[in-house]
């Protein structure tokens, strides 16, 4: 009787080892399997965080050939398109190309660094007024009088295939230097 006896208890202790190491096993393939499915997951719901916030594309002005014989600046209306993580919006804004001489432009932006405002073109005083506090700029932008602590704020430009591109941004009102808003 007491091999009989002693028969289960040594064939249950090599089960309960299966058992325990099939457990572990699917434990650390459903583990495995289960990291890589959040992977792209996570990825996907941080994308916002780790995007570059406010990237603005190139938005083209005009033809070279119709900023050539400028004697005083001219306003041209862009279409911008801005991307902030999944959403995209679209805008109209107004800029300045300005004639400096030796067939060189400068695009100025419309917005008043002082508070907002557009600032417009007055060509009877040959200066750029900002119509809500009474900023005065020369026809390159230079602040002349006024409440804005800095000059206009010029736009990065290129050519590319004839035709005059700026990449429009906005910029920190209110602080003397020329600090872009992400």
């Amino acid at each position: 009787m007491s091999t009989s006896s002693q028969l289960p208890e040594q064939r249950s202790a090599p089960m309960h080892e299966r058992r325990s190491f099939l457990g572990a096993l699917f434990a650390i393939v459903g583990g495995v399997v289960s990291a890589t499915l959040a992977v792209p997951l996570i990825r996907f719901a941080t994308y916002p965080l780790r995007a570059t916030a406010g990237g603005t594309s190139w938005s083209d002005v005009g033809k070279m050939d119709e900023f050539t014989s400028l004697t005083a600046p001219v306003t041209r209306t862009i279409h911008v398109e801005r991307v902030d993580g999944w959403r995209s919006s679209f805008a109209q804004n107004a800029v300045y190309v300005v004639p400096l001489g030796a067939g060189k432009l400068k695009v100025l932006s419309s917005v008043c660094p002082h508070l907002g405002c557009t600032v417009r073109w007055v060509d009877k005083q040959n200066q750029f007024v900002c119509p809500c506090h009474g900023g005065i700029f020369t026809e390159t932008g230079a602040l002349v009088h006024g409440p804005p602590l800095r000059a206009m704020d010029s736009l990065q430009t290129k050519v590319e295939n004839g035709m005059l591109k700026v990449r429009f941004e906005y910029f920190r009102e209110q602080v003397a230097d020329k600090e872009p808003m992400a």
